[in-house]
């Protein structure tokens, strides 16, 4: 398996973490009663900041993995596959794990920059692959 493929398996890994960092918390703050339903009406309660954050982190990097996807089929697939993509690979799981906490925990500008990292790096994939 070439380290990009490696690096998109543990990049959905970490989507299936996220889904467990936002979705305990929301059940806990809006109760089973609302997340077992169909949802076709707003809850009673709100979650906290800190969990909506981490359902737009999540949600963002499910956005973002479908780009990182697509660079990963183009390496490999066009047997394009270098260190250099490779590193940009292994930056995108480090920003998309940085992101995690910059988001949940407001932490601004480096939110953006962390997110720009991971977006340049998939993009660099991508080129160095057409290249």
């Amino acid at each position: 398996m070439t380290p990009e493929l490696t690096v998109l398996a543990l990049a959905a890994l970490l989507q299936a973490l996220q889904f467990v960092l936002y979705a305990v918390p929301a059940n806990l703050e809006l109760g089973p009663g609302y997340t077992m339903s169909a949802r076709d009406r707003p809850p009673s309660r709100e979650m906290s900041l800190r969990t909506a954050r981490l359902g737009r982190a999540m949600d963002n990097h499910f956005e973002g993995l479908i780009l990182f996807t697509i660079a990963v089929l183009v390496v490999t697939l066009g047997n394009q596959a270098t260190g250099f993509t490779a590193a940009c690979a292994w930056a995108y799981l480090g920003a998309r794990l940085a992101y995690i906490p910059a988001y949940a925990f407001d932490l601004r500008p480096w939110r953006s920059l962390v997110w720009a990292i991971g977006f340049f790096a998939t993009l660099s994939m991508i080129l160095a692959a057409l290249l």
